[in-house]
């Protein structure tokens, strides 16, 4: 394919068509943005995306088949310069930074305007980095916590998730673990913590910056 450098072309990897086909709308409508393919999952975007030639990937976390955050080194494999945007529901710095580490360019959420999807886009074209305000913050407050915590990384994740008034259940489906292994998450945290209780565990992390 040849390519006008003016124009930016873009792939997308989501696997909820109503979604994919909004994203389309969006971006074919957006002078010098061209959509090259769009696809439900990694597997079938793999041995089209030479020819598709994107300079951009915009990519879900929750794909069926290969979790989008794993997929982008394989991505980068295929494209080494290609940018690879993230657009996802999910809020869990576990999946943030294994996206980020992976080579994302940028990582936004679902609920973000869609102005500001074309703006992360050009931005990622121009060397900077996207990210949605929330994730911004999630990022800057990892870098504050106590470095001399005695939680694993998982289980700060899984803590800040308690704080958040989130269930065992929705935990282990926005971490992607099963709800017995958030239970032992759980009282490991309490162990180490030596508490009781999640109000307590709460109140020890917070006032210890752990969280």
């Amino acid at each position: 394919m040849t390519k006008d450098l003016a124009e930016i072309y873009i792939a997308i990897i989501e696997d909820d068509k109503t979604i994919r086909d909004s994203y389309v709308f969006l971006l074919e409508n957006e002078p010098g943005f061209i959509v090259t393919g769009s696809y439900s999952s990694y597997e079938e975007a793999q041995n089209k995306l030479v020819a598709d030639y994107p300079d951009i990937i915009l990519l879900d976390v929750q794909l069926p088949g290969a979790r989008g955050v794993d997929v982008i080194p394989k991505l980068k494999k295929i494209l080494p310069k290609v940018h690879v945007l993230i657009l996802t529901v999910y809020e869990s710095e576990e999946i943030i930074f294994t996206a980020l580490k992976n080579g994302a360019s940028g990582y936004l959420t679902k609920n973000i305007q869609t102005d500001k999807i074309i703006e992360s886009i050009k931005e990622v074209m121009n060397g900077g980095g996207a990210m949605s305000a929330s994730i911004a913050k999630l990022v800057m407050q990892s870098f504050q916590k106590n470095i001399s915590s005695p939680l694993s990384k998982r289980e700060t994740e899984i803590l800040e998730a308690v704080a958040e008034g989130k269930g065992r259940g929705k935990i282990a489906k926005e971490l992607v673990i099963d709800i017995e292994t958030v239970k032992t998450h759980i009282k490991n945290i309490y162990f180490k913590l030596d508490v009781n209780s999640r109000d307590e565990a709460i109140k020890i992390a917070k006032e210890n910056k752990l969280i």
